[in-house]
């Protein structure tokens, strides 16, 4: 949002920028931002140098601060300046430090405060001044920056946040304007679940709004959250509202009368572009021939369009395709989908199918939706993308092959590859329109410089133009060689250029000045000498990583050091530009840099030496995910291999929330190890991976990953004759294929199994595949077999005494005696599974149990029990986020509310149960939650919707190939059967 008549608007509540007219001003790296942002907060009073460095670095200043000071503040005083047009702005020193001198409302920041803080007459006036004031909020505040002191102030400024929504919530509800409160604070409260007074009063807007389930849903996962994370209770002001929802103090004001249709989920729109590309430079005939790829209107009836931008490595193809993209991204409001295809890895090139996948997801299908055959893939993303104008940023290609998949079949779409090769198959087959990228022009080159570096560039303008001459004119060995100079500003340019010519004749090349490779490597080896030995030793080493990013305990695992030393080594790397900060507190390496470092590390390390330092990174990332699994899964500890800790430090998981994120952050790595180690020297890592990522993999429906997973471990445990290994890698696999709806690949996948156990003595292994296989012939409706296997399954059990497979053999005995209809039998299963799931406090085990037991008394006609039962189980399985469990919960009420007459409140609950179901891919709980849908619909009379629910119902049922599709045909016959007898 534009401050009114601004010359100029500062940006704070979201990504740190300054703005004119509305138009961003570039501001540089992200510590120049930094400083922005502390000068703007303090806007009008002054900040001392030392205030700055300690906000900046904190107590770990690099040599130079002070110079870097001066550096940043005179770049920004030469921005505001031309951007202020004679404007009264600046920045200028006085008494005290530096001064952001301008009007205090023109940042968003202090404007937020005084129209949080106005004082109002009316109830109205204040809740408007507070809309108004939480307008201004474009995301998470002070994005773009970095250091320990931006955090802080962005932890303040979201709590700031986060009480004017509670003060404005409140102000509406009191207003008798509840609807307006649920959708802005439901928002937060799932990014912040653990503000009471937020949860509290999106609590009080549910109810009002006729939601009291949900806002007792709220209370009790919110208790639970409290009590794992806090160790703590609802505080009072939150146990009162519990409390009135209980005795019926807060009543509906307009309650519903007859369910809505069920509304589509809102489809995804992509923003996937990296940041733009700091002091971009030159290139406008490029840019303007990537304009000349735009359709002259923004109709979908024209033909895809594709542009292949080739040049040699690091001559800035990625940029200006950033560049473009960022430019016309508002011509694609479908969204923009990138993907860097690391095609000139060496080792772990980014494949197609899994660029679909990643794209697939983006696009908002669920892992059991993503499809596991690469063309079918290929097929579902040209489906999705029917009709849309999306921008498809195909980055760092290698072959045709690599990006043919990846082209959308939809007239609209654009697509801009980037490539060292020609793809003249691309240009000849596809149409691509190819733009090959020069070096930059010797005066862009120079202008470049002078961007990075300054005025020394204007001072010494010849020894500028040749330090751009001796970085062959490549972007990306300028940028190294300008941090280089700007970290020693008393030396002059002219002797930092004969250093760099030095380099250049003790490299072992040819071709001197001819190939732009070679002035890369020199530039590289330039900077490289100039490290200190230990930032030299970690740069050698990170190019011994096969992923795409690194955090700090990795690092420490590479080097053999300590966290805090790990810390501090990268940071002195990204300074001088050798790795660049990807997120927060992770860093990744451009191709050509790791490529360099690991040449560097081949030669000065020996064989035995580079595999110590793997050794102790796949230990390390081994290690820290068995932890972490045995955080989020301690029941199932018996079932994973023990992991011997690491000699590196290791991040404390202290709650299962942390130990979720940490998997999520490092899911990639963990892909990228399992694939180097079954192709070299750790096969057993790859297979203690795959069994030891199993339940995460298979609770997030992160099917895409799980397959390549489990079948590297498949690979790594037959090359090495592990059988037992490779028959649980099978055994995980199955599970895949169950829940892509693939059950007779499951099902043979399960035999197998239990023929690779049969050559090993593995009782707890084949008890495993008996009971897996009975589940599938129970979904299949092979119910005979199904209950051969699970009684085998439970025999095995109890003869190894592992409680917890006895447990689940009994609760899936019971689901088969429902389905011959031995009810009273199956709930002395389902009580006997919940008791043993107790004893050994597997939560998962416990809520499935709950569903089971409150199912059966739903078919036994005891609704009441039945909804007590799945609404605990519901409860559980929210506590432990376990989405797939959620939606069958969901359905299971629905049917239990809808049997006790509760219509309104059983298509909510079916409702959900299809919004979490779709968002995960759990396509028979979809079928499940449109045959709940249906039978309300046609209880109400809503024909036409029930018909609509029934078809959806029936087409997944037959897609997954299960009896229940027979049912739901005979209940759309009679449905059409009773339409024409009232029709004639």
């Amino acid at each position: 949002m534009t401050m009114p008549d601004a010359p100029l608007a500062f940006r704070l509540l979201g990504v740190v920028e300054m703005s004119v007219a509305g138009q961003p001003v570039e501001l540089g790296p992200p510590q120049q931002r930094t400083v922005l942002a502390c000068l703007a907060i303090e806007a009008g009073r002054p900040v001392s140098l030392q205030t700055l460095a300690s906000r900046l670095w904190g107590d770990d200043q690099p040599a130079g601060a002070r110079t870097s000071l001066y550096a940043h503040v005179a770049r920004l005083r030469q921005v505001i300046e031309k951007s202020a047009a004679g404007a009264k702005v600046g920045l200028v020193r006085r008494t005290g430090g530096y001064v952001l001198d301008i009007d205090r409302d023109w940042v968003d920041l202090h404007r937020f405060r005084r129209l949080a803080r106005a004082p109002a007459q009316t109830e109205a006036a204040r809740v408007a001044s507070l809309g108004a004031a939480l307008d201004l909020w474009r995301g998470e505040p002070l994005a773009g920056t970095s250091g320990d002191w931006a955090a802080r102030v962005r932890d303040s400024l979201t709590k700031e946040r986060l009480d004017a929504v509670t003060l404005w919530a409140g102000g509406l509800l009191r207003l008798d304007r509840a609807a307006e409160v649920i959708a802005t604070t439901r928002e937060l409260v799932s990014e912040h679940p653990l503000t009471e007074p937020l949860v509290a009063v999106l609590m009080r807007a549910l109810a009002v709004c006729g939601q009291e389930a949900e806002a007792l849903e709220l209370f009790t996962t919110t208790r639970a959250r409290l009590a794992d994370e806090l160790g703590a209770d609802p505080g009072q002001e939150l146990r009162l509202v519990h409390e009135a929802l209980l005795r019926g103090e807060i009543r509906p004001v307009a309650p519903p009368t007859t369910p809505e249709p069920v509304a589509p989920p809102a489809r995804r729109v992509p923003a996937q572009l990296p940041a733009d590309v700091y002091a971009f430079t030159g290139r406008e005939q490029e840019l303007s021939t990537l304009d000349d790829l735009l359709p002259e209107t923004d109709d979908t009836s024209a033909a895809v369009v594709v542009s292949a931008v080739s040049g040699t490595a690091g001559v800035g193809k990625t940029s200006l395709a950033l560049r473009w993209a960022h430019r016309v991204r508002h011509r694609f409001p479908d969204g923009q989908l990138y993907v860097d295809l690391r095609g000139y890895d060496a080792e772990q090139p980014l494949t197609a199918s899994d660029a679909l996948a990643r794209f697939l997801s983006s696009l908002g299908l669920a892992g059991n939706d993503i499809p596991l055959d690469v063309d079918d893939r290929a097929a579902r993303y040209r489906t999705e993308l029917d009709g849309q104008r999306v921008l498809v940023l195909l980055d760092n290609a290698a072959t045709v092959d690599q990006i043919r998949p990846l082209l959308p079949g939809t007239p609209g779409c654009l697509v801009v590859v980037t490539s060292r090769d020609s793809l003249a198959g691309l240009v000849a087959r596809h149409g691509a329109r190819r733009l090959d990228l020069d070096l930059l022009p010797l005066r862009d080159a120079v202008h470049l410089l002078g961007r990075l570096i300054g005025r020394r560039v204007t001072a010494e303008p010849d020894a500028a133009e040749a330090l751009a001459e001796e970085c062959a004119r490549l972007p990306l060995a300028l940028r190294v060689a300008a941090e280089l100079a700007a970290a020693r500003p008393e030396i002059p340019l002219s002797e930092l250029v004969e250093e760099l010519e030095d380099q250049q004749r003790r490299l072992d090349l040819l071709d001197a000045g001819l190939d732009p490779h070679t002035a890369v490597r020199a530039v590289f080896s330039w900077s490289y000498q100039h490290l200190a030995d230990d930032a030299a030793a970690t740069f050698r080493l990170l190019g011994l990583h096969p992923g795409q990013d690194i955090d700090a305990y990795a690092a420490a695992a590479l080097c053999d050091c300590g966290l805090a030393e790990a810390r501090q080594l990268l940071d002195r790397l990204a300074r001088v530009h050798l790795i660049e900060a990807h997120r927060q507190g992770r860093y990744k390496m451009h191709d050509l840099l790791r490529a360099y470092a690991t040449d560097l590390a081949n030669a000065e390390y020996s064989v035995a030496e580079r595999d110590a330092a793997r050794t102790r990174l796949f230990d390390f990332y081994l290690a820290t995910a068995a932890s972490s699994m045995d955080k989020l899964h301690p029941a199932e500890r018996h079932r994973r291999p023990r992991i011997a800790a690491p000699t590196t430090p290791t991040p404390d998981f202290t709650t299962a929330k942390l130990a979720k994120a940490w998997l999520d952050a490092e899911r990639a790595n963990l892909v990228a190890v399992c694939v180097h180690a079954e192709g070299h020297a750790w096969p057993a890592h790859a297979v203690q991976l795959s069994n030891t990522l199993f339940r995460y993999l298979d609770t997030r429906g992160l099917n895409a990953d799980a397959l390549v997973i489990h079948s590297l471990g498949r690979q790594a445990a037959a090359r090495t004759d592990d059988r037992a290994g490779e028959a649980r890698a099978v055994l995980n696999l199955a599970l895949v294929y169950w829940h892509q709806g693939l059950h007779s690949k499951a099902a043979e996948h399960l035999q197998l199994a239990l023929d690779l156990y049969a050559g090993v003595r593995a009782d707890d292994g084949q008890a495993h595949a008996h009971k897996n296989l009975g589940v599938v012939l129970w979904r299949l409706g092979d119910l005979g077999r199904a209950e051969e296997h699970l009684t085998e399954a439970l025999h095995t059990y109890e003869q190894i005494n592992d409680v917890l497979g006895q447990a689940e053999a009994l609760g899936n005995l019971g689901l088969v005696d429902e389905r011959l209809g031995r009810l009273d039998v199956a709930l002395e299963h389902h009580r006997q599974a919940l008791t043993l799931f107790e004893r050994v406090g597997y939560r998962l085990g416990e809520a499935y149990a709950l569903n089971d037991l409150g199912t059966v008394h739903l078919r036994l006609g005891q609704p009441a029990e039945a909804v007590q039962e799945l609404q605990e189980a519901l409860d559980r399985f929210r506590q432990i986020d376990q989405r797939a469990g959620e939606a069958e919960a969901l359905n299971g009420l629905g049917q239990a509310l809808c049997a006790d007459g509760s219509f309104d409140e059983a298509a909510a609950r079916h409702a959900d149960a299809l919004t979490v179901a779709t968002e995960i891919g759990e396509r028979y709980e979809q079928a499940r939650a449109h045959t709940g849908i249906a039978t309300v619909r046609e209880s109400v009379g809503d024909l036409d919707q029930a018909r609509r629910h029934w078809e959806a119902a029936l087409a997944l049922y037959r897609s997954l190939g299960v009896p229940e599709a027979d049912e739901v045909q005979a209940q759309l016959a009679a449905l059409n059967a009773d339409h024409q007898k009232v029709g004639s």
